[in-house]
């Protein structure tokens, strides 16, 4: 398949390629160039760092003191309250 180069270096890559990799707009692509100057292009998932505040952080310590385990009471609470969407069951 024959792409071109646009004056800023981008690429497009066909609708085809992209719904086949299930690629969409914010997508992101892990470059590799290999040995003989081929081009490997990898989809990747890029999650977002979570910045905590203070008493994330003092919460964090205490879970860590609590052992490895057996999760605090509070933070299992939390869990279950988070609505982040999962369909898993918090222990």
């Amino acid at each position: 398949m024959l792409i071109a180069i646009d004056k800023r270096g981008s690429i497009n890559l066909p609708s085809a390629i992209r719904k086949e990799l299930g690629l969409e707009t914010g997508s992101y692509l892990e470059l590799e160039v290999v040995e003989g100057g081929a081009i490997n292009l990898h989809p990747v998932s890029v999650h977002r760092a979570i910045r905590l505040n203070e008493e994330g952080i003092e919460k964090l310590r205490e879970a860590r003191k609590s052992g490895k385990d057996k999760m605090p009471g509070w933070l299992i609470e939390e869990m279950k309250n988070a609505g982040a969407g999962s369909k898993q069951e918090v222990p």
